[in-house]
């Protein structure tokens, strides 16, 4: 026969031992989940900003790419049509948007780096990384258009004789 007294105490070690475990767990898990909030605050803080090739325009964006600000070369209407101005704005807005997104993505990279998670002790369990957004996808270039006459464009002299 087995000892009450030895049995009782060895039940009472293992649930200490296990009771231990999850506590250690739970502490892990809130570890994680407070670094997760800060990545995350930290992603949605970032910003972007770039200047188009030819440095007529300049723009800003938030975190997914929302332009929040623009500026225009003063010599942009000087030198340059609608057409190449509509252009160095969307190289500049896609770049912006780029630099938003890979600070976004260096913000979150710590967290996706050999981090235990929950299905790694509970099997079926909710992953953590699954409530990490998923970023849109990267803007493509526009197309160029061929080069036309207007491109020449120069602003109308008021010495000039001719009509438009």
């Amino acid at each position: 026969m087995t000892d009450p007294g030895g049995r009782k105490a060895e039940l009472e070690a293992r649930n200490a031992a296990m009771r231990e475990q999850v506590s250690s767990l739970m502490e892990g898990l809130q570890r994680q989940t407070a670094q997760l909030q800060e990545a995350q605050d930290a992603a949605m803080a970032a910003t972007g900003e770039a200047t188009s090739a030819d440095g007529l325009a300049t723009v800003h964006v938030n975190a997914v790419g929302i332009v929040t600000d623009v500026q225009i070369s003063p010599s942009a209407f000087k030198s340059s049509t609608p057409e190449k101005l509509a252009r160095s704005f969307a190289e500049a807005a896609q770049a912006a948007a780029r630099d938003a997104r890979s600070k976004a993505d260096a913000a979150m990279a710590p967290l996706q780096e050999n981090v235990p998670d929950l299905p790694d002790f509970f099997p079926g369990a909710p992953s953590l990384k699954d409530l990490m957004p998923t970023p849109p996808p990267e803007p493509t270039a526009p197309a160029k258009p061929e080069q036309s006459d207007d491109d020449d464009w120069e602003p109308r002299s008021a010495f000039r004789k001719d009509p438009w």
